[in-house]
């Protein structure tokens, strides 16, 4: 029998053969909101577990022909990731360590305190909806041969996804532009791999990182003898990325003369390696990364007009993540479900801290929140992060006032300054008496009036 109340919880079976016990646990499970599915025997329950989306079970030790360990097995190699609870009125010691020790998710006794029975279930529910979701990320990533995808449904991004869509097929240069850590590298092999030629290279150059001095040989390659220290012939970059994509990051670092020599090979799509002479075919397609603003450095002199023209046919802007506010609870889960993936841990985000996550600026955009998720995740020691895993320039944020109003009193000027100071040196509270002007007992007392509900 299956009984569904009007907001659905979660799937739970219970499995006893008293009618009564099964009455009174039904009314109360479908009073908390679970949808309620009863059998009276082992072989009838495990037919359901086999055919259901059970997120959990409710189970006496005794039944009618099999016993509840043997469901219990049984349940543990069809349905390894369906928690089971054990409720049953002749309990020992020894069948409880028994139930426990082989994977079984609590142990109670009949009647049961139904205020923990409810605390345990809704525990076990959401362990079950857990792991079911980091199944999911795992398959998805085994099924995605390039394992990259963009989060986010924001206006900002979904204009980004629509270049995406119009320029990935062709063979246009592409210039795109954002603040450090938006993900511009991510777009570009999204980019890569939705296009017909995703089997083909995709090559990264992080032109910031490599010496000047190097550069040329890592572009164009080498001969052997081509100089001191040139003891084989070397591959360059241009040819690793023949008829697949050439990504520059930071584009706006390379010198004038690699710069002149760029344009070149864009426009014949041709090489010589340092030290060779003979004409190497390199067709590739570039698509090119900045946090500066490249109209901007021309104007100084700084970059080649002609070579930005050639690289900006298709220009595509990155947003900051202050910007896309409504994706940031998104990323945040996105981050922690690789997290828990990879670890085989379960870990959750309170609803409370995934509010103070979109409150936050985040200077660093999406590399920065990844970075704190991952922080924190390491940091939990329960089963959700919490306020105490955060940075404490992000907590900060939660109990800064409506910027738009203004302070009524003196005291709400002062309770103001201080949030602010306190923001700014990133928690640092000596610091902030410091600026302050106060002593660390008088800022430690206004604090403690800063934090009362009264002057939130």
């Amino acid at each position: 029998m299956t009984l569904i109340p009007a907001h659905n919880k979660g799937r739970i079976l219970i499995v006893d053969d008293e009618p009564n016990a099964i009455c009174g646990l039904t009314a109360i499970l479908l009073e908390e909101g679970y949808e309620v599915i009863t059998a009276n025997n082992a072989e009838d329950a495990g037919r359901v577990v086999k055919k259901g989306d059970i997120d959990a079970v409710i189970t006496d030790f005794k039944l009618p022909g099999s016993d509840g360990m043997r469901l219990f097995d049984y349940i543990d190699e069809a349905k390894p990731d369906v928690p089971v609870v054990f409720l049953t009125s002749c309990g020992t010691i020894e069948s409880a360590v028994a139930a426990m020790s082989r994977g079984a998710f609590y142990y109670l006794v009949k009647p049961p305190d139904y205020q923990k029975l409810k605390g345990i279930l809704a525990r076990a529910v959401e362990q079950h909806r857990l792991k079911m979701e980091i199944d999911l990320l795992k398959g998805r990533l085994a099924n995605d041969t390039n394992g990259y995808s963009i989060v986010g449904d924001t206006p900002e991004l979904r204009r980004v996804f629509d270049t995406i869509d119009a320029v990935k097929d062709s063979m246009s240069t592409v210039l795109m532009s954002g603040e450090p850590g938006t993900g511009k590298e991510l777009i570009a092999r999204t980019l890569h791999y939705r296009s017909a030629k995703s089997t083909m290279p995709f090559i990264s150059v992080n032109c910031s990182a490599i010496p000047k001095e190097l550069i040329e040989v890592e572009l164009f390659g080498c001969e052997k003898g081509a100089f001191a220290g040139a003891i084989s012939r070397r591959m360059g970059k241009f040819e690793e990325a023949v008829n697949g994509v050439l990504f520059f990051d930071e584009m706006s670092e390379l010198a004038l003369p690699v710069q002149e020599k760029l344009l070149g090979v864009l426009d014949t799509l041709e090489i010589e390696r340092i030290g060779g002479s003979r004409k190497i075919k390199v067709p590739f397609r570039l698509i090119s990364a900045t946090s500066r603003d490249l109209s901007s450095e021309v104007r100084k002199g700084r970059f080649r007009e002609d070579l930005y023209a050639r690289i900006s046919m298709v220009q595509i802007h990155v947003p900051p993540l202050r910007h896309r506010q409504n994706d940031i609870p998104l990323l945040a889960m996105a981050f922690l479900s690789e997290c828990c993936a990879r670890q085989g841990r379960l870990v959750t985000l309170s609803h409370e801290v995934l509010k103070t996550l979109q409150l936050y600026q985040w200077p660093g955009n999406i590399r920065q929140l990844k970075n704190v998720i991952e922080r924190a995740f390491v940091l939990a020691r329960g089963g959700q992060i919490g306020f105490r895993e955060l940075p404490a320039e992000i907590i900060t944020v939660r109990k800064q006032p409506d910027q738009n109003s203004s302070p009524r009193t003196l005291k709400e000027l002062e309770i103001r300054a201080i949030r602010e100071t306190l923001h700014e040196c990133r928690g640092n509270k000596s610091k902030t008496a410091k600026i302050l002007g106060i002593s660390r007992k008088a800022f430690y007392k206004r604090l403690r009036e800063a934090d009362r509900p009264e002057a939130l």
